[in-house]
Parts: C-alpha cells; structure tokens; sequence
C-alpha cells in the first residue's frame, strides 16, 4: 500500500495544501491516491460497492499511528465530514464514519457525528478535474448546535483530499465555534 507517513513529518503535502487557506494544528493522509490505482479501487469498493468495513480497517490502521504520537494526544472529539441527508439516504451510510470513530476509539476522543451540517446536496466530484473541484462552490456547512465543541481540538475525518476544497469549506464553519483548534486526518489524498 502506498503509505504517506505525512502524521511524522510536520511539512507534509496536506499542511502544504492548506497553508494560508486554513490555520491546522496537525495534517494527515494515510495513502497516496493515484488513477487507477490499488487505492482508488479501494475508494470505489468503499463508496459505490457497500465495503464500509473498508472505512473501519483504515481508521484502525491510522489509529494505530496516531494513538502513538505526541501531536495527535490533544485531539478533543472528531468530527467527520458530512454527507447531504439525501445522498446519506442513497448511500445507506457516510463512507467516513467508521473512519472517524476509529480514530476516535484510538485516541480516545469523543465522536460528533451531527454538529457539522451539509446544507446542500452536490453531485459526484469523482469525474470533474481538479479545477472544477477546487472552484465547486456548492458545498455548503453549517453547524448545528456550538456548545459542545467550544475550546475543543477537533479532528476532522474525511476520505479523500483532492484540493482542499472541501476541508476548506468544513473548516470555515468550524471556526465559527468559539476557542476550537482543528486537525485533519484523510484516507487518502490525490498525487
């Protein structure tokens, strides 16, 4: 599998993504995404395919890693990112989630699966390039509810980072909650 290792190296690619996009505390992706490779088959079996153990195996594995290291030991609750209630009714489930409370398990962190909030439905990135993903504007959050995450560091889970966009997007709503800090953990991100 073609590891990043990005969780032990402060100057990784998803830092470098979001630098002066959004303020991170920690970054990481653990695999390299590349067309028609081993992990795009894994990504298609995991969204299209129901092989949602596929989401917990990863987690797990990242898990393992993150539970070990001094950078992550601040993470207060993770949040995934958020499927629009009608694609989540399509799907039968968010590709991240069991993602996200394995990485919760390992740092023993609490799960917020409902204070982050898709407002508007979009449709499948996977066939746009990446400069229709980056400028897709739709991609609407909000929060639900802020008391449970004031002064938290939160660890946002999401599959894939292409351009940040999304990550982007989650963030700003985030930040609107008082005193947070925020990390990222991915499955994966595009080469």
């Amino acid at each position: 599998m073609p590891l990043t290792n990005f969780h032990f190296d402060k100057s990784n690619a998803v830092h470098k993504m979001m630098y002066g996009r959004v303020k991170l505390e920690e970054a990481t992706a653990l695999l390299h995404f590349s067309k028609k490779g081993i992990v795009q088959q894994l990504m298609h079996n995991l969204k299209y395919r129901n092989q949602e153990v596929i989401s917990k195996f990863l987690g797990e594995w990242l898990g393992e890693d993150l539970k070990n290291s001094e950078a992550y030991k601040t993470i207060d609750v993770v949040v995934p990112v958020p499927l629009h209630k009608s694609k989540l009714r399509q799907r039968g489930y968010n590709q991240v989630d069991k993602f996200g409370r394995a990485l919760a398990k390992a740092l023993q962190a609490d799960y917020n699966c409902d204070t982050l909030i898709k407002k508007s439905a979009t449709k499948t990135q996977v066939f746009k390039d990446r400069l229709k993903r980056s400028s897709n504007t739709d991609a609407n959050f909000t929060i639900s509810e802020k008391d449970s995450l004031k002064h938290k560091h939160i660890l946002l889970v999401d599959d894939i980072i292409t351009t940040g966009a999304t990550i982007e997007s989650c963030a700003n709503a985030l930040f609107t909650i008082e005193g947070i800090t925020l990390s990222v953990a991915t499955m994966a991100i595009t080469d």
